[in-house]
């Protein structure tokens, strides 16, 4: 237990660089605390203890603002970051060392039963806001664009990018058909509705090139009508 806690309060060290010491951590993140009650609810859970495990669970709301449901898997090294209103759902996994940001929801559609909620692999970041819909697996290194909207599943090593999302990047290279985007992080973020625009103006280019040469085609042939 006590190695788990020191290896908690390493990870998000590691992560945050806000974090000065590990006291600050061990008694000021509620993101740390918020797992640490989930780790008793998920027992209570797995002993078929349900009333007891949501109490907990729903003290752990109260005090954090996050909502882990007992039933979900929480690996190792995961790393809740601000977390005010963070949900993640029953039947939801989460891989070790991953990073979830404020307003994130691991969620379901409301037409699957048995498994709902999605799986993260490791080392996933899953940007503020971001909604991950469904049964699904998003890969291990892969990367969730703050706001994005996942309603299928994403590959490893990806970062997926808009409303609902899409994949713009594989193995750090820019997906074919899709525009420029950087390294992602948390604060340069591409933005989905200028991507789409951009793609559109492309569009637009192309179609008009396309007209032209049609015109200068009919010119020669038929003569200036």
């Amino acid at each position: 237990m006590l190695q788990r806690i020191k290896e908690d309060i390493q990870a998000v060290k590691e992560r945050d660089p806000a974090a000065r010491n590990s006291l600050e951590v061990f008694f000021l993140y509620s993101g740390l605390h918020a797992i640490w009650y989930h780790r008793l609810s998920h027992t209570l859970y797995c002993r078929r203890w349900f009333g007891a495990a949501r109490f907990v669970s729903q003290w752990a709301r109260f005090w954090t603002g996050i909502e882990i449901h007992p039933g979900a898997e929480i690996g190792r090294g995961v790393f809740i970051d601000h977390g005010a209103g963070v949900v993640i759902g029953e039947t939801a996994v989460v891989g070790n060392f991953c990073t979830i940001y404020q307003g994130a929801t691991l969620g379901g559609t409301g037409k699957d039963t048995g498994k709902r909620h999605p799986t993260l692999g490791n080392h996933v970041l899953v940007g503020c806001g971001a909604k991950i819909l469904g049964p699904f697996t998003v890969g291990d290194n892969s990367k969730i664009a703050a706001n994005a909207v996942v309603l299928q599943e994403v590959p490893p090593n990806c970062t997926a990018v808009g409303v609902p999302a899409a994949v713009v990047r594989r193995d750090g290279k820019k997906v074919d058909g899709s525009v420029h985007t950087p390294d992602m992080d948390v604060i340069h973020m591409p933005d989905p509705v200028n991507r789409k625009m951009e793609m559109l103006l492309l569009r637009m280019e192309q179609l008009e090139q396309k007209i032209a040469k049609l015109e200068r085609k009919n010119y020669y042939e038929h003569g200036n009508l």
